[in-house]
Protein backbone atom coordinates (compact mmCIF):
# COMPACT_ATOMS: atom_id res chain seq x y z
CA UNK A 1 0.00 0.00 0.00
CA UNK A 2 1.13 3.39 -0.87
CA UNK A 3 2.22 5.43 2.31
CA UNK A 4 1.68 9.19 2.10
CA UNK A 5 3.53 10.90 4.79
CA UNK A 6 1.24 14.07 6.74
CA UNK A 7 -1.44 16.53 5.78
CA UNK A 8 -0.29 18.37 2.74
CA UNK A 9 -0.38 22.53 3.14
CA UNK A 10 -2.12 22.81 0.93
CA UNK A 11 -5.04 21.07 -1.45
CA UNK A 12 -7.16 21.23 -4.17
CA UNK A 13 -9.98 18.88 -5.05
CA UNK A 14 -10.77 19.09 -8.79
CA UNK A 15 -14.22 17.32 -9.66
CA UNK A 16 -16.94 16.98 -12.26
CA UNK A 17 -20.13 18.22 -10.23
CA UNK A 18 -21.32 20.09 -6.87
CA UNK A 19 -21.18 17.54 -4.10
CA UNK A 20 -18.87 14.96 -6.03
CA UNK A 21 -16.10 15.87 -3.68
CA UNK A 22 -18.33 15.24 -0.61
CA UNK A 23 -19.13 12.06 -1.60
CA UNK A 24 -15.78 11.15 -2.64
CA UNK A 25 -13.25 12.61 -0.44
CA UNK A 26 -15.15 14.84 2.07
CA UNK A 27 -13.73 13.01 5.04
CA UNK A 28 -10.16 13.29 4.04
CA UNK A 29 -10.56 16.64 3.02
CA UNK A 30 -12.01 17.52 6.28
CA UNK A 31 -8.97 15.36 8.50
CA UNK A 32 -6.55 17.91 6.49
CA UNK A 33 -8.48 20.80 7.48
CA UNK A 34 -8.95 20.50 11.07
CA UNK A 35 -4.77 19.97 10.90
CA UNK A 36 -4.18 23.37 9.01
CA UNK A 37 -4.58 22.30 5.62
CA UNK A 38 -5.97 24.66 2.84
CA UNK A 39 -8.48 23.21 1.42
CA UNK A 40 -9.82 24.46 -2.36
CA UNK A 41 -12.67 23.33 -4.88
CA UNK A 42 -12.66 23.29 -8.46
CA UNK A 43 -15.65 22.40 -10.10
CA UNK A 44 -15.78 21.99 -13.57
CA UNK A 45 -20.08 21.90 -14.54
CA UNK A 46 -22.75 24.14 -13.66
CA UNK A 47 -24.42 21.11 -12.00
CA UNK A 48 -27.11 22.73 -14.35
CA UNK A 49 -28.50 18.85 -14.93
CA UNK A 50 -29.12 18.36 -11.49
CA UNK A 51 -32.47 18.35 -11.33
CA UNK A 52 -35.70 15.59 -12.25
CA UNK A 53 -38.26 18.66 -12.90
CA UNK A 54 -38.75 19.69 -16.50
CA UNK A 55 -40.07 23.12 -15.09
CA UNK A 56 -36.86 23.70 -13.36
CA UNK A 57 -35.69 27.00 -13.72
CA UNK A 58 -32.09 25.81 -14.86
CA UNK A 59 -29.83 29.12 -14.20
CA UNK A 60 -31.77 29.66 -10.88
CA UNK A 61 -30.51 25.97 -10.01
CA UNK A 62 -27.16 26.80 -11.04
CA UNK A 63 -26.90 29.43 -8.85
CA UNK A 64 -28.49 27.29 -5.98
CA UNK A 65 -25.72 24.85 -6.64
CA UNK A 66 -23.33 27.35 -6.22
CA UNK A 67 -24.22 28.39 -2.70
CA UNK A 68 -24.86 24.70 -1.34
CA UNK A 69 -20.89 24.13 -3.14
CA UNK A 70 -19.95 27.21 -1.13
CA UNK A 71 -21.61 25.81 2.20
CA UNK A 72 -20.40 21.98 2.08
CA UNK A 73 -17.08 23.27 1.66
CA UNK A 74 -17.18 25.48 4.86
CA UNK A 75 -18.96 22.60 6.43
CA UNK A 76 -15.54 20.13 5.74
CA UNK A 77 -13.82 23.17 7.52
CA UNK A 78 -12.26 24.47 3.98
CA UNK A 79 -10.74 27.77 4.14
CA UNK A 80 -9.55 27.71 0.22
CA UNK A 81 -11.27 28.77 -3.09
CA UNK A 82 -14.29 26.92 -4.43
CA UNK A 83 -14.03 27.50 -7.93
CA UNK A 84 -16.48 26.82 -10.67
CA UNK A 85 -15.19 26.74 -13.89
CA UNK A 86 -18.93 26.51 -15.22
CA UNK A 87 -19.53 24.27 -18.06
CA UNK A 88 -22.42 22.83 -19.14
CA UNK A 89 -23.28 19.91 -16.84
CA UNK A 90 -23.09 16.52 -18.88
CA UNK A 91 -21.42 18.33 -21.66
CA UNK A 92 -17.94 18.97 -20.40
CA UNK A 93 -14.78 18.23 -22.59
CA UNK A 94 -11.36 17.55 -21.98
CA UNK A 95 -10.25 19.72 -24.28
CA UNK A 96 -6.82 22.43 -24.27
CA UNK A 97 -9.24 25.33 -23.60
CA UNK A 98 -10.44 23.11 -20.15
CA UNK A 99 -7.07 21.79 -19.58
CA UNK A 100 -5.57 25.12 -19.42
CA UNK A 101 -7.97 26.47 -17.03
CA UNK A 102 -7.53 23.73 -14.89
CA UNK A 103 -3.32 23.61 -15.08
CA UNK A 104 -3.86 27.79 -14.30
CA UNK A 105 -5.92 27.53 -11.49
CA UNK A 106 -3.46 24.63 -10.26
CA UNK A 107 -0.41 27.20 -10.76
CA UNK A 108 -2.24 29.73 -8.92
CA UNK A 109 -3.64 27.86 -5.85
CA UNK A 110 0.09 25.84 -5.94
CA UNK A 111 -1.49 22.39 -3.91
CA UNK A 112 0.85 20.37 -2.74
CA UNK A 113 -1.76 17.01 -3.46
CA UNK A 114 -4.43 17.71 -5.82
CA UNK A 115 -7.33 14.80 -5.88
CA UNK A 116 -9.53 14.23 -8.80
CA UNK A 117 -11.54 11.49 -10.57
CA UNK A 118 -9.64 8.18 -11.85
CA UNK A 119 -9.99 9.09 -15.45
CA UNK A 120 -9.29 5.17 -16.12
CA UNK A 121 -11.98 3.56 -14.18
CA UNK A 122 -13.80 0.64 -15.87
CA UNK A 123 -17.38 1.14 -17.13
CA UNK A 124 -17.74 4.60 -15.91
CA UNK A 125 -21.41 5.83 -17.24
CA UNK A 126 -21.15 9.82 -16.95
CA UNK A 127 -18.69 11.41 -19.11
CA UNK A 128 -18.32 14.37 -16.80
CA UNK A 129 -16.50 12.28 -14.25
CA UNK A 130 -14.48 10.75 -17.27
CA UNK A 131 -13.49 14.28 -18.32
CA UNK A 132 -13.02 15.73 -14.91
CA UNK A 133 -10.51 12.84 -14.23
CA UNK A 134 -8.43 13.66 -17.39
CA UNK A 135 -8.17 17.47 -16.51
CA UNK A 136 -6.73 16.69 -13.21
CA UNK A 137 -4.63 14.39 -14.86
CA UNK A 138 -3.19 16.73 -17.91
CA UNK A 139 -3.69 19.82 -15.78
CA UNK A 140 -1.23 18.52 -13.32
CA UNK A 141 1.13 17.50 -16.17
CA UNK A 142 0.50 21.08 -17.72
CA UNK A 143 0.52 22.90 -14.46
CA UNK A 144 3.99 21.62 -13.11
CA UNK A 145 5.91 22.71 -16.70
CA UNK A 146 6.62 26.11 -17.55
CA UNK A 147 6.14 25.73 -21.71
CA UNK A 148 2.72 24.44 -21.41
CA UNK A 149 0.60 27.14 -21.51
CA UNK A 150 3.59 29.72 -20.74
CA UNK A 151 0.31 32.99 -21.61
CA UNK A 152 -0.63 32.38 -18.17
CA UNK A 153 0.62 35.34 -15.64
CA UNK A 154 1.42 33.03 -13.03
CA UNK A 155 4.38 30.73 -12.26
CA UNK A 156 4.29 26.70 -13.29
CA UNK A 157 3.95 24.48 -9.96
CA UNK A 158 4.55 20.77 -9.18
CA UNK A 159 2.33 18.99 -6.52
CA UNK A 160 3.77 16.00 -4.90
CA UNK A 161 1.16 13.75 -5.72
CA UNK A 162 -2.16 13.04 -7.03
CA UNK A 163 -4.67 11.20 -5.16
CA UNK A 164 -7.38 9.58 -7.58
CA UNK A 165 -11.02 8.88 -6.04
CA UNK A 166 -13.57 6.67 -7.15
CA UNK A 167 -10.68 4.84 -8.15
CA UNK A 168 -10.41 1.12 -10.43
CA UNK A 169 -7.16 0.14 -8.59
CA UNK A 170 -6.69 1.98 -4.83
CA UNK A 171 -3.87 1.46 -3.43
CA UNK A 172 -4.22 3.72 -0.05
CA UNK A 173 -6.71 3.71 2.55
CA UNK A 174 -6.87 7.18 4.36
CA UNK A 175 -7.55 6.51 8.38
CA UNK A 176 -10.76 9.36 8.17
CA UNK A 177 -11.62 8.59 11.86
CA UNK A 178 -13.93 10.62 13.16
CA UNK A 179 -14.20 12.66 10.42
CA UNK A 180 -17.24 10.60 9.15
CA UNK A 181 -19.80 13.20 10.60
CA UNK A 182 -18.28 16.42 8.82
CA UNK A 183 -18.76 14.70 5.39
CA UNK A 184 -22.34 13.75 6.19
CA UNK A 185 -22.47 17.22 7.76
CA UNK A 186 -21.35 18.62 4.30
CA UNK A 187 -23.23 16.53 1.69
CA UNK A 188 -26.57 17.70 3.49
CA UNK A 189 -25.87 21.06 2.52
CA UNK A 190 -26.46 19.93 -0.98
CA UNK A 191 -30.26 19.66 -0.18
CA UNK A 192 -31.09 20.52 -4.05
CA UNK A 193 -29.77 16.66 -4.61
CA UNK A 194 -32.01 15.35 -1.57
CA UNK A 195 -34.48 13.44 -4.18
CA UNK A 196 -32.08 12.74 -7.47
CA UNK A 197 -28.80 11.76 -5.43
CA UNK A 198 -29.06 10.67 -1.65
CA UNK A 199 -32.92 9.49 -1.77
CA UNK A 200 -34.45 12.08 0.94
CA UNK A 201 -37.70 13.13 0.09
CA UNK A 202 -38.42 16.88 0.13
CA UNK A 203 -41.37 16.43 2.64
CA UNK A 204 -38.71 13.71 4.79
CA UNK A 205 -39.18 14.27 8.83
CA UNK A 206 -35.64 13.55 9.52
CA UNK A 207 -35.50 9.86 9.05
CA UNK A 208 -34.58 9.35 5.44
CA UNK A 209 -31.88 11.45 6.26
CA UNK A 210 -30.50 9.79 9.16
CA UNK A 211 -30.91 6.68 7.10
CA UNK A 212 -28.95 8.08 4.15
CA UNK A 213 -26.03 9.35 7.32
CA UNK A 214 -26.02 5.58 8.27
CA UNK A 215 -25.52 4.62 5.20
CA UNK A 216 -22.17 7.11 4.42
CA UNK A 217 -20.91 6.47 7.87
CA UNK A 218 -21.14 2.25 6.99
CA UNK A 219 -19.21 2.73 3.86
CA UNK A 220 -16.71 4.65 5.23
CA UNK A 221 -16.46 1.65 8.37
CA UNK A 222 -16.35 -0.57 5.49
CA UNK A 223 -13.52 0.75 3.81
CA UNK A 224 -11.31 1.33 7.12
CA UNK A 225 -11.91 -2.18 8.42
CA UNK A 226 -10.13 -3.84 5.58
CA UNK A 227 -7.20 -1.19 6.28
CA UNK A 228 -7.36 -1.73 10.55
CA UNK A 229 -9.32 1.94 10.92
CA UNK A 230 -12.28 2.58 11.91
CA UNK A 231 -13.51 5.15 8.81
CA UNK A 232 -11.37 5.46 5.60
CA UNK A 233 -11.69 6.94 2.36
CA UNK A 234 -10.31 4.67 -0.37
CA UNK A 235 -7.67 6.60 -3.37
CA UNK A 236 -5.22 5.67 -5.85
CA UNK A 237 -1.98 7.60 -5.37
CA UNK A 238 0.10 8.74 -8.03
CA UNK A 239 3.36 10.07 -6.80
CA UNK A 240 5.60 11.46 -7.41
CA UNK A 241 5.19 13.91 -10.20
Amino acid sequence: MTDPTGTPRRALAIAAHPDDVEFQCGATLAKWAADGCEVSHLICTDGSKGSWEPEDDLDALVALRQREQRAAAAALGATGEVVFLGWPDGELEAGLVQRAQVAEWIRRLRPDVVLGHDPWKRYRLHPDHRHAGWLAVDGVVAARDPHFFPEHDVAHHRPSALWLFEADEPDHVEDVTGFGERKVAALLEHVSQFRTTMYIDPDDDGTQRDAFGRRVLDGLAEIGAAAGFAEGERFKVVAPL
